[in-house]
């Protein structure tokens, strides 16, 4: 690792952590799926499965949630810093696949990854040691989780951000009811239900990421980061910034959804799915057709209730919105669509689905308020 190697050669002692889990609870191979040190007063986690894109499985969710837990103990500590390995991503997602497999067979994995997810971007979104995240690459589903609630979130040219859950059946989890909300206007409903790609300087231009920096000078900041001492959130605002001021050869631009922003906020502002589609189908622009064209491609269930999940989420809590996305979640295994989605974009991969109901006038209230509706108390997430 060329941090480790550069901090070495300048005589900083690195310390590998000790896992609060005995070291037999993980093979050696999960192990690896994800890197955790402490160098100096910083730890430094690694999302280690470039090949897969680094996506997030439930090993690497509990080992990161118990890392953090010791380092937010420890006096000493003073900041966090989480990237993923190799040259693509930060991280892709999660582990849906599996994840749907053992919806199909009552595993409780189905129940365990969300609830466990989900404790742990609340982890992030309160922590109380500064926490930076390095997205220099694809960030979408479970990668949004682990970045997108801390401090900082450092966005380079190979960020590519989005949250296309209504395409598989789901709906932008991971906190998605709590910051999609918050970007201003009708921006979130609108990523959200089309799943709208942002790449490089426009994930910070929409508010996602907090700063820009070329990739090529990512693992400088890093080092920099790390070789600050005993650094207030002052301190490392000052070092991102400056880092980011020197990042002049990625050109700027405007943001690109500049000039659609007055028809994403009149036309997406509708409290009804059934009201935007009315209020596309009017508009009858060139650009009003294309999102048309797009939303009736994606699951109907999704996207009514990925609706109302960002309109209620705009006056909640990050833990309440999290909570209600954990009904949401266990919903959508007991459900049809999640299962199609999945078979038919990471199985099969004919991205033709067939939705249930297949249209948005066929997914009823009831059925709605049913994915709203209290679980157990048994299973309800507990943050």
């Amino acid at each position: 690792m060329f941090i480790r190697r550069t901090l070495q050669r300048a005589g900083v002692v690195l310390q590998h952590v000790k896992m609060a889990a005995p070291k037999s609870r993980f093979s050696s191979v999960a192990e690896d799926e994800v890197l955790l040190e402490t160098v100096n007063s910083t730890g430094v986690i690694t999302l280690n499965r470039p090949k897969a894109l680094n996506a997030l499985n439930l090993n690497m969710i509990q080992r990161i949630y118990q890392q953090m837990t010791i380092w937010e103990e420890d006096p000493k500590m003073r900041l966090v810093i989480i990237k993923g390995a190799g040259d693509k991503a930060f991280c892709a997602g999660g582990d849906i696949r599996a994840v749907t497999e053992a919806g199909k067979v009552g595993d409780s994995l189905s129940r365990d990854f969300f609830k466990e997810e989900y404790i742990l971007n609340f982890k992030i979104g309160t922590y109380d040691i500064p926490y930076v995240a390095l997205i220099d690459g694809i960030t979408m589903g479970g990668g949004v989780g682990l970045s997108v609630h801390g401090d900082f979130r450092v966005a380079s040219e190979k960020t590519l951000f989005a949250m296309p859950e209504t395409a598989i059946g789901l709906f932008p989890d991971v906190g998605g009811g709590y910051f999609l909300p918050r970007l201003g206007g009708s921006l979130g409903v609108f990523m959200a239900l089309t799943g709208f790609r942002l790449k490089g300087r426009h994930v910070q231009k929409a508010g996602v990421a907090t700063h820009f920096v070329q990739s090529n000078k990512i693992s400088e900041l890093e080092t920099a980061l790390i070789g600050l001492n005993n650094p207030s959130h002052h301190d490392i605002t000052n070092l991102i910034e400056d880092f980011q001021s020197k990042s002049t050869d990625v050109p700027d631009e405007e943001f690109i959804l500049k000039s659609d922003m007055d028809k994403i906020n009149s036309l997406f502002s509708a409290t009804t799915l059934e009201g935007i589609f009315e209020d596309l189908r009017n508009d009858g622009s060139e650009w009003a057709t294309k999102q048309l064209q797009i939303l009736q491609k994606m699951s109907p269930t999704s996207m009514k209730i990925t609706l109302r999940q960002i309109l209620e989420g705009r006056n909640m809590s990050l833990g309440d919105c999290l909570q209600m996305e954990y009904r949401l979640s266990q919903r959508c295994i007991d459900d049809k669509d999640f299962y199609e989605g999945v078979r038919a974009v990471l199985v099969d991969k004919d991205h033709s689905p067939k939705w249930d109901p297949d249209t948005i006038e066929g997914v009823t209230s009831d059925k709605v308020d049913w994915y709203f509706s209290e679980l157990p108390s048994e299973r309800e997430l507990q943050l």
